[in-house]
């Protein structure tokens, strides 16, 4: 196992890229969301490995959903995949996303507590039919300042601050990611796509944070 001076505790995952690793393959966009499975899972076995805490995984977005139904019925059943593949592994699970909305799937609905499974060794978050003025209006203060209280109010406050936060697929940009825990998050983007993900990847993202200067603005 590659060893580390200096380890994130919490990391964000940004999948991107499966669609257009499906049309390089010559499949149909829908396609891409199938393979990326198995690297979700190793970045958890990694995570587990080296002692990382929390991890977050971006499933899909409000925004998201206004893609065609097929694509619609295809991250939806990746991300229901996901958590079954979890529920034999050890982690507490998490799922943030708005459940009223019936693009939920309901099959993740008893997850928005976050459950124990196996001897639940890191927290684990799934952002599923996510949308970051969704989760910041889930506040019942409105958005006031509440000397502090607002942060506890909002949809994802069980979330904890990330450290590091890691994009694939080439894109510059958070794409509306955990607004609030993100603010001091360091930012490492991968131009490889999600479904070519090899563990060396996310090694090369580690490394990269362990020379980092953090100061939380300080």
């Amino acid at each position: 196992m590659t060893s580390f001076k200096r380890l994130p505790q919490h990391v964000g995952i940004i999948p991107d890229g499966n669609r257009r690793w499906a049309e390089h393959q010559g499949l149909e966009k829908q396609d891409g969301y199938h393979f990326g499975l198995q690297p979700g899972l190793e970045v958890y076995e990694a995570c587990l490995e080296l002692g990382i805490s929390e991890i977050t995984f971006y499933g899909f977005t409000v925004d998201n959903t206004k893609r065609p139904s097929a694509q619609i019925q295809a991250f939806q059943k990746a991300c229901v995949k996901a958590v079954e593949e979890l529920e034999t592994k050890d982690a507490e699970l998490l799922v943030v996303g708005n459940t009223k909305s019936h693009l939920f799937p309901k099959e993740l609905l008893p997850y928005t507590q976050r459950t124990k499974f196996g001897e639940g060794r890191i927290k684990v978050n799934f952002l599923v039919n996510y949308g970051w003025n969704w989760d910041l209006n889930f506040s019942r203060n409105g958005g006031e300042d509440t000397g502090g209280d607002f942060v506890e109010n909002i949809a994802s406050a069980d979330i904890s601050r990330i450290d590091l936060i890691v994009r694939w697929g080439g894109g510059r940009r958070l794409s509306g990611f955990l607004p609030i825990q993100s603010i001091y998050a360091d930012f490492y983007v991968l131009d490889e796509m999600w479904p070519d993900f090899e563990i060396g990847q996310f090694y090369r993202a580690l490394d990269w944070y362990q020379h980092q200067d953090i100061t939380l603005g300080g």
